[in-house]
């Protein structure tokens, strides 16, 4: 009803006094939140369609209570005797119409309160008492005394709203201008009551939802209202329902604002698969029954099948890595409190944040243990969250001085006149410390994506720069570089800095092309979830379940580009009194982009790129595409579950792009040109050194591309430079590492025939033959080949080799296996300890350790004494 809220209040007109609707309705939260009801009783869901019919100021009362009667039991044939209606307790009129112009057994005319049966969209607005008509389904028609109770024998099929008041702040009620009629009537209700079922899960508007459920479960459906696995079943019909539909229009899955009711329904479902026994991703699979029940009457759904499926299916996987996880914490908390009542708030807090438990799915299954959720703390917990993300990211403070700004009624606004200028000559307002308030101001405050300009405010000799600017009650207020002293109606020249405005314009332009491309490329599922828009580059946030994949990338630039060189014309409304009224938006642009969750005001602002795409949007643009200069995307991520994120530049952020990948072209030629030195230089020392121009033979010429250029075909020719030179470096590389592994492989051969005489000069301690001498090689790498090799050699014994490698000393021990039984002989205690008198240390395994030192003037002297270390080792007791 909350679009005909200005034909209530008298504000507002239709071309019709008279109307009758189905509509799609979400019942999640709020007021009349029945969440914790659905699928445990047998008549709430948190998606149900809402028949109506509407009186605007034409019939009332008396014409609505007949017509509902005759309905009910004249056209549908209901028995008159299994009917209740209830009044509001002092509606004396409604009582006597029931009475009067209907058959209906007078003692089933029944007065309730305010909680029952006085109707109000909210705390404030119209609002009226109300009739319901309650349908008894008992054996016996004994219902009266259950009717609003809450029992599912007796259920409300039909609510007549009388709105003849409107609620103000202070919570008066005031009559309205004329009296109205909105009535609501539950589809499914009375789709189980004219089928004769007990249940509006019987109905076949659930019944191929229901056993679609039971066969991936594997478990029968049989219809009993307290059985764990019968409620889980309907419990997930209702919720995969209410997701198909949501995600249809435009809806998707976050942790704010509608996709967060979207979020927690999903996991909600996911955990009652849980009592079914279903740990793996399912959901999704259902959604083709939600299509054979509904989709002939609702296209959408079914056009969207493939879209809905892989958001469901893509969130459910992305739970599933915690819900067990989280349910294995719930279980642990539950054995820790043990006989209290109480599931402490910091757990639900622990539950929320880290594995994603919404406070009511923490609620069911804390009231399926007999306990209640602390959710005071919790809320307590969640509000210090709150406060530190808002500290973290809160712009600046309005001064009390600013906020009070109007106490100057004659200046009390601030007028922005930054779509048609970005210098103006204007006055103050007021100003404190260091904001100051302007009568008109070029400058944008931040808002939609776009953040604010900055600039200079110029008076009597002195400049300020502005660095931010928001709204705040007092108008908007500009922050300035330092405190500022000017009186009211100080005259100052207010000038945006028009450079960083222009990439500003640009980007937001390039945002409106990039929406559009996408959908053309990825498909008309994608709508914006955010966006920032700042002077070096644009961020566009997205709704899609896959990696976009590198040719999408290029048609996406591709069509972006071609629209910028179409030079089209950017149209735009810039003066508040000709937007337009949001239906005459909607007409006028049959493909107007709006966004599911977002609020409109009564007048819009659009924002049109002639034939290709139109948005609502209050941010400034250029006035042709061809402004633009041209558009590149930088990166493309995911960012969240089924939410993707792509970065891009234009103007100045391409040219400083392609700035910087021209020279680091050229960096790339400079490292071929040491790889290709570092080559030669290894081929000489193996003797067979290469005499032709190499650089001339893998084909890398240079690069002399100016940046002065501008435009895809430039960023086309450096990136296929680069992607030439990072192949030539990978061949170089390679061709490096395998001459390295070359002259490494000598070097160890020739360090190896250094080990005969080595080892022919042997001490022998006891029985065991000990060893010790200096080698040559380059890495450490090359010293343990040596001490394998050593091992091999010794057959039987312990070895020490030292080396200087990199201005340090290195080291390595082997011992051979038979003599590791002896603990004393242990590779790295020995090693080890042959470093500390090298004033280093090190160890390893008991056959192969390796250790470094300090002191290379000692390495002889130590390598001559490893005999009596090793001997002192051995005699130890």
């Amino acid at each position: 009803m909350n679009q005909f809220k200005d034909v209530f209040l008298g504000k507002g007109k239709r071309g019709y006094v008279r109307a009758a609707d189905s509509q799609k309705c979400i019942r999640v939260s709020g007021k009349h939140n029945d969440l914790e009801e659905v699928g445990v009783d047998t008549y709430h869901h948190t998606f149900f369609e809402m028949l109506g019919n509407w009186s605007f100021g034409d019939y009332y009362k008396k014409e609505a209570i007949a017509w509902a009667w005759e309905l009910l039991t004249r056209v549908w044939g209901l028995d008159r005797k299994k009917l209740y209606a209830t009044v509001y307790e002092s509606d004396d009129e409604s009582e006597i119409l029931w009475k009067k112009v209907t058959n209906i057994d007078p003692k089933h005319v029944l007065r309730f309160g305010k909680k029952d049966n006085f109707w109000e969209m909210g705390e404030t607005g119209p609002c009226g008492p109300c009739s319901e008509i309650h349908i008894d389904l008992t054996e016996n028609l004994s219902g009266g005394s259950l009717v609003n109770h809450g029992d599912h024998r007796v259920m409300e099929i039909w609510n007549l709203v009388f709105i003849q008041y409107n609620r103000d702040e202070n919570g008066r009620l005031t009559q309205l201008p004329a009296m109205h009629v909105d009535t609501g009537m539950g589809f499914e209700r009375i789709c189980a009551v004219l089928q004769q079922k007990k249940s509006n899960y019987d109905t076949d508007v659930f019944t191929p939802i229901i056993a679609r459920v039971s066969d991936i479960a594997g478990k029968g459906y049989s219809r009993k209202i307290d059985d764990p696995s019968d409620i889980a079943m309907r419990v997930i019909s209702d919720h995969v329902r209410m997701l198909s539909f949501s995600i249809a229009d435009g809806g998707i899955p976050s942790n704010e604002g509608r996709g967060y009711v979207m979020r927690r329904i999903l996991r909600r479902a996911a955990r009652f698969g849980r009592t079914l026994g279903m740990h793996e991703p399912f959901l999704h699979t259902i959604v083709d029954a939600v299509i054979e029940s509904m989709g002939d009457h609702y296209p959408e759904i079914a056009e969207r099948k493939s879209h809905i499926e892989k958001i469901i299916r893509g969130e459910e996987e992305s739970f599933n890595q915690t819900l067990d996880r989280g349910l294995e914490i719930f279980g642990s908390v539950v054995e820790r409190i043990g006989d209290s009542k109480i599931f402490p708030g910091e757990d639900v807090f622990k539950l929320f944040d880290t594995y994603g438990f919404p406070l009511d799915l923490t609620e069911m299954m804390a009231t399926e243990r007999g306990l209640k959720v602390d959710s005071g703390r919790f809320n307590q917990l969640m509000e210090e969250q709150r406060d530190r993300a808002r500290k973290a990211s809160k712009k600046f403070d309005a001064e009390p001085e600013i906020v009070h700004s109007q106490d100057i009624p004659q200046h009390s606004e601030s007028r922005f006149v930054g779509y048609e200028t970005l210098e103006v000559d204007t006055e103050v307002i007021t100003a404190a410390n260091d904001q100051i308030v302007l009568k008109e101001t070029p400058f944008y405050s931040e808002s939609g994506g776009q953040i604010s300009d900055t600039g200079e405010i110029i008076s009597g000799g002195q400049s300020f720069s502005v660095t931010d600017v928001i709204k705040g009650a007092g108008g908007i207020i500009h922050k300035t570089s330092a405190p500022v002293s000017f009186p009211a109606f100080t005259k100052v020249k207010a000038r945006v800095d028009i450079p960083r405005r222009k990439n500003i314009m640009r980007n937001h332009t390039a945002t409106h092309l990039l929406h559009e491309a996408l959908r053309q490329v990825l498909g008309d599922h994608l709508h914006q979830q955010g966006s920032l828009v700042a002077p070096d580059r644009l961020r566009f946030d997205f709704n899609h379940f896959e990696k976009i994949t590198p040719e999408q990338i290029k048609a996406i630039e591709k069509l972006v580009n071609e629209k910028i060189a179409e030079r089209i014309p950017v149209m735009a409304l810039n003066d508040p009194a000709e937007w337009l009224p949001i239906d005459e938006a909607k007409r006028r642009y049959p493909k107007l982009k709006m966004y599911f969750g977002e609020k409109y005001g009564e007048r819009v602002r659009v924002v049109e790129v002639k034939n290709f795409t139109a948005e609502l949007c209050g941010g400034t643009h250029v006035q042709n595409t061809g402004d633009i200069g041209f558009f590149k995307i930088v990166s493309e991520s995911g960012i969240a579950s089924g939410i993707r994120r792509i970065e891009a530049v234009t103007g100045d952020g391409a040219r400083q792009l392609i700035e910087e990948r021209i020279e680091h072209v050229r960096e790339l030629d400079r490292q071929i040109e040491n790889l290709l030195g570092e080559e030669k230089e290894l081929e000489k020392q193996l003797g067979r050194a290469k005499q032709t121009d190499a650089k001339r033979e893998i084909g890398v010429h240079p690069f002399s591309i100016s940046a002065e250029i501008l435009n895809a075909a430039v960023m086309e020719e450096v990136d296929e430079a680069v992607r030439t030179r990072e192949d030539e470096i990978e061949k170089i590389s390679k061709s490096l590492n395998e001459l390295r592994k070359e002259i490494s492989l000598i070097r160890v051969e020739e360090a190896g025939g250094e080990l005969d005489s080595i080892v022919a000069n042997a001490v022998v301690i006891g029985n065991k033959k000990i060893v010790s001498g200096r080698i040559s090689v380059v890495n450490n790498e090359e010293l343990k080949k040596v001490g394998d090799a050593l091992r091999a050699k010794l057959t039987s014994g312990v070895g020490v080799l030292g080396a200087v490698i990199d201005g340090k000393v290195a080291l390595v021990c082997v011992v051979t296996d038979d003599l590791l039984k002896d603990k004393k002989l242990h590779a790295g205690t020995i090693v080890g300890e042959v470093a500390k008198r090298l004033g280093g240390g090190g160890g390893g395994r008991p056959h192969l350790a390796t250790a470094g030192g300090r002191d290379i003037s000692r390495l002889d002297e130590v390598l001559s004494g490893v005999p009596a270390i090793i001997e002192g080792m051995i005699n130890k007791q």
